[in-house]
């Protein structure tokens, strides 16, 4: 069962791991799915289940703003400035995009997993 709060706090943290810890993504990624583990207390699945959705909503999300921010930033070149970088970085972000989905569920998946265990024995 997906916890929301939980989830809602990965998210917002996931975005904030991508937008400001780059280099240390990978990191930052397993300390944000301990913590949702941990915030949805049901267990080894369900802090796996939630930090996997909330890692998922944050690659959706933050492709969502990149399409948004080269759609804006291409119209300011002409008329079909924001056409032309809408549909370029569609067409080529759109596999990243998906290995991203995975990686984010996978990673803060598995540390979502120790985190619902740890936090199920303490209750």
């Amino acid at each position: 069962m997906t916890k929301w709060s939980a989830v809602i706090i990965g998210f917002i943290l996931a975005l904030f791991v991508q937008a400001f810890f780059g280099r240390y993504e990978f990191i930052g990624l397993l300390i944000v799915g301990f913590i949702v583990g941990y915030i949805a207390h049901s267990g080894a699945m369900g802090g796996l289940w939630n930090a996997a959705v909330a890692g998922a909503f944050g690659t959706i999300v933050s492709a969502v703003l990149f399409i948004i921010l080269v759609t804006i930033g291409g119209s300011t070149t002409g008329i079909l400035g924001g056409l032309t970088g809408f549909t370029f970085s569609g067409v080529v972000s759109l596999i990243e995009v998906a290995k991203e989905i995975i990686y984010y569920a996978i990673v803060m998946g598995i540390t979502g997993a120790i985190g619902g265990a740890i936090s199920s024995k303490r209750d």
